[in-house]
């Protein structure tokens, strides 16, 4: 059977203080409707602003992870996400005091044990998941990270750290079955490393922080006068080093639970994909950055199979959006090599142009005489050039800017185009523009059929700036 959506039974609220500002704050957390998603509500700014919990809207990522919508922000989102997505709860709305969650005991456990306390609702609505067909692979090589999902036939996850410490060493943790969160992973710590306690805290980074909401993890031996001399600048209690070089006023959970905590973080940050996943994730050296940032292509991923079929389809007797005098005005082609006649369709994300291909084209002359074909790289300038109009539209004066293509992926040719061919050109944005650089998916049809296909990556310039 297909599985439904859920939510809480009743609202619950959690307070206490947070990690990186101190302030105390109060989170209760709300039942809400099918397709509602996870939102969080500053009720502590003027109108309320409601954040939707989104990698494409993640500001922050030192040391927590920081979400950003019309200028209102909420901090140290991970570990109650982290909870949710092991009760495989989809709606929710969290109202916030405070710039940040509160970070209670430094794990998920207090949040699990809220929302289970308040029951769970199966909702009407059908949960999408999105299964894992191909792999998908994030890495930065010179910090040694890699993230990849694999297909598999339910989800799993394991994490494996390795931060040169003497103390923690080599550590791996994984989680077979979402069951097993509440007994696995819901109490494993947050910890930072001891030789980062003064830097942290002359930055005003750790005002909430203490020993009983993280682990200290020492990487050498060090005098017990060094120890207090740092407890004593950052305004903590004294404490003893236990056996394993860890300062904690408690015994740590599990031999290996900085690696169970760093899981714990990545399924929290996975929960920014928006939809829940079918298959195995594989993490070396995850941290906030990188789950954001392999959240972000599996987000990818998931709309390029909601697209992929789609065919558009248009009314040949309706008015263009651009005529072909529009179109010069917002790009610097001129014939021969303007190739969009019209734009039939226009939005913020998405454009749709046209290109009637005739025997009159200059091309067909050469390529080939024998029989006519029109040149793949002159389809995939036809798309680039509807991709820029798309583009110009984020921009005040057109003629002052040019768009330059900085990358062309995965591009596939699935037919010919010949004279004759009406080729409709669909060009849409795969995530907001951000300092001018634009990632486009492109697809050219005839008909009902698919005739190439790719990805692009444009940066947007003013004129002036290129003349330099």
């Amino acid at each position: 059977m297909t599985p439904k959506q859920k939510t809480i039974a009743k609202s619950v609220t959690l307070s206490g203080t947070g990690l990186h500002t101190g302030i105390n704050v109060d989170a209760t957390f709300h039942p809400a409707g099918e397709n509602t998603g996870i939102l969080f509500q500053r009720i502590d700014l003027p109108g309320s602003p409601i954040i939707k919990a989104s990698a494409d809207l993640v500001v922050e990522t030192a040391r927590n992870t920081v979400i950003e919508e019309k200028g209102a922000r909420i901090g140290m989102v991970e570990h109650s996400l982290s909870a949710l997505s092991s009760l495989e709860i989809d709606n929710i709305l969290i109202t916030v005091t405070g710039p940040e969650m509160p970070i209670l005991d430094g794990s998920a456990k207090n949040y699990l044990d809220a929302f289970t306390s308040a029951g769970i609702t199966t909702l009407t609505a059908d949960r999408e998941v999105f299964e894992i067909k191909d792999p998908i692979v994030y890495s930065d090589e010179e910090r040694g990270i890699e993230i990849m999902a694999l297909p598999a036939d339910e989800f799993s996850i394991s994490v494996m750290i390795d931060y040169n410490s003497e103390v923690l060493g080599n550590q791996f943790a994984s989680l077979a079955h979402l069951s097993d969160y509440a007994k696995e992973i819901a109490s494993s710590r947050t910890f930072v490393f001891f030789r980062e306690l003064e830097i942290l805290w002359k930055n005003n980074l750790i005002k909430g922080g203490s020993l009983d909401n993280a682990m200290v993890v020492l990487e050498r031996e060090l005098p017990q006068v060094e120890l207090d001399r740092v407890a004593d600048l950052i305004g903590k209690p004294r404490v003893q080093t236990q056996a394993q070089g860890i300062l904690s006023t408690t015994k740590l959970n599990f031999s290996n639970e900085p690696a169970r905590h760093k899981l714990l973080d990545l399924i929290g940050d996975l929960k920014l994909i928006g939809t829940p996943l079918k298959g195995k994730i594989i993490a070396t050296r995850p941290g906030h950055h990188s789950n954001v940032e392999f959240a972000k292509l599996v987000k990818l991923a998931i709309k390029k199979e909601k697209t992929k079929n789609i065919v558009p389809s248009y009314d040949p007797n309706a008015a263009p959006k651009y005529d072909i005098n529009r179109i010069m005005s917002f790009l610097p082609h001129r014939p021969p090599f303007l190739l969009v006649d019209r734009i039939i369709e226009v939005s913020d994300t998405m454009i749709l142009g046209l290109k009637n291909v005739s025997m009159n084209e200059p091309f067909f002359v050469g390529h080939f005489p024998e029989e006519p074909v029109m040149p793949g790289v002159l389809i995939v300038e036809a798309l680039a050039q509807c991709g820029g109009i798309l583009v110009m539209q984020t921009v005040d004066n057109p003629k002052d800017y040019s768009s330059y293509f900085l990358k062309i992926d995965n591009v596939r040719f699935k037919r010919k185009v010949v004279p004759g061919d009406t080729l409709l050109l669909k060009m849409e944005l795969l995530e907001p523009v951000r300092r001018g650089i634009v990632r486009m998916r492109a697809q050219a049809f005839v008909g009902n059929q698919l005739a190439t296909e790719g990805e692009m990556m444009a940066q947007l310039v003013r004129n002036k700036d290129i003349k330099k």
